[in-house]
């Protein structure tokens, strides 16, 4: 498996990654628009649900 697939992050790195606010990105989370898994009191968000939002986000023509 590479690396870089088995990465995870968390709410604040994706909001950094997207250039959009904490709360933002919480309501992705959320929402189900990006995958995620809560552990404990925090989610985690793994590298495949990132590109998945993106392509998504892309065909839909929202980027």
């Amino acid at each position: 498996m590479n690396s870089e697939n088995s990465t995870v992050f968390k709410v604040e790195d994706i909001a950094k990654m997207l250039s959009i606010s904490r709360n933002t990105a919480y309501e992705l989370v959320r929402s189900g628009k990006i995958r995620s898994v809560k552990i404990g009191r925090t989610y985690r968000i793994p590298y495949s649900a990132v590109e998945d939002y993106l392509n998504a986000s892309v065909e839909d023509g929202i980027i």
